[in-house]
């Protein structure tokens, strides 16, 4: 009976880093979105001379994959499709730009109709114009490659074994800035990310007696989110934007 106990605290601790990753997850309440290292890097650039107006039509996946499903044809895809909005959030974010809204421009225009209307019928002034943007921004999520790399590891011994694997995907974002007076591309800039994923497993098979089959099992999954890869691919590139242009005095920084 010692030699059982001693055989399972050894599957326990084979291949486990800690025993709260087998324990179901919990409920949890909403949280606000803190920032990340790739955010924060864009907060210490310099301070501008003036925010420069900026706007963005579209910033979608361009990549066109699906998640892949074992078994059955699936119609979620791989890349998240609010690019646009994380794009739009993390130029709101900084000081450089002052992002002005022309995704939902419809609706905007829409809504001032509604309102000169109301106006019209009380004789009030009307809107003043939208504001104008002197910078597009184009571009989008343009590659997302799977299994860029995987491998793993693994032993096992007398019924006893414990195994970890892992898988890298990698994703690419390419942004550029466009003159509204020109049409001339100011700026390019390329990132990438790599998105990882692991699994951590540990097993026991072997016979205790003539009769008696002793076998158990545990293991974990952590995948990285795609949501998380895809905004800090878009922070480094909105960063990477900056810092070229202040190199090519396409925008200055306060001396």
């Amino acid at each position: 009976m010692r030699s059982i106990v001693c055989i399972l605290v050894l599957f326990l601790l084979s291949g486990c880093q800690t025993l709260t990753k087998f324990l179901p997850p919990e409920q949890a309440s909403a949280q606000v979105i803190e920032s990340g290292e790739t955010l924060n890097e864009l907060k210490a650039l310099p301070t501008p001379v003036g925010k420069i107006p900026v706007s963005v039509y579209a910033f979608r996946d361009q990549t066109g994959q699906y998640k892949p499903s074992a078994g059955a044809s699936s119609f979620s895809t791989a890349v998240t499709q609010g690019a646009t909005s994380i794009l739009v959030q993390t130029l709101a974010e900084t000081d450089w730009f002052l992002p002005v809204e022309r995704e939902g421009l419809q609706n905007i225009l829409t809504e001032r109709k509604i309102i000169r209307a109301a106006n019209d019928e009380n004789n009030d002034k009307d809107l003043p114009p939208l504001a104008t943007a002197r910078i597009i921004l184009e571009g989008g999520i343009i590659s997302y490659d799977t299994n860029n790399r995987t491998g793993g590891l693994g032993a096992e011994y007398f019924g006893l074994g414990a195994s970890q694997l892992f898988r890298e995907d990698q994703i690419s974002i390419y942004m550029r800035a466009v003159d509204v007076h020109t049409g001339q591309v100011l700026l390019s800039v390329s990132t990438t990310k790599k998105v990882l994923s692991q699994e951590v497993r540990s097993g026991l098979f072997r016979y205790v007696s003539f009769r008696r089959l002793l076998e158990a099992e545990a293991g974990y999954t952590t995948n990285e989110p795609m949501f998380e890869c895809v905004k800090q691919g878009i922070e480094k590139a909105v960063s990477e934007l900056v810092v070229k242009g202040i190199e090519r005095g396409v925008w200055r920084a306060k001396a």
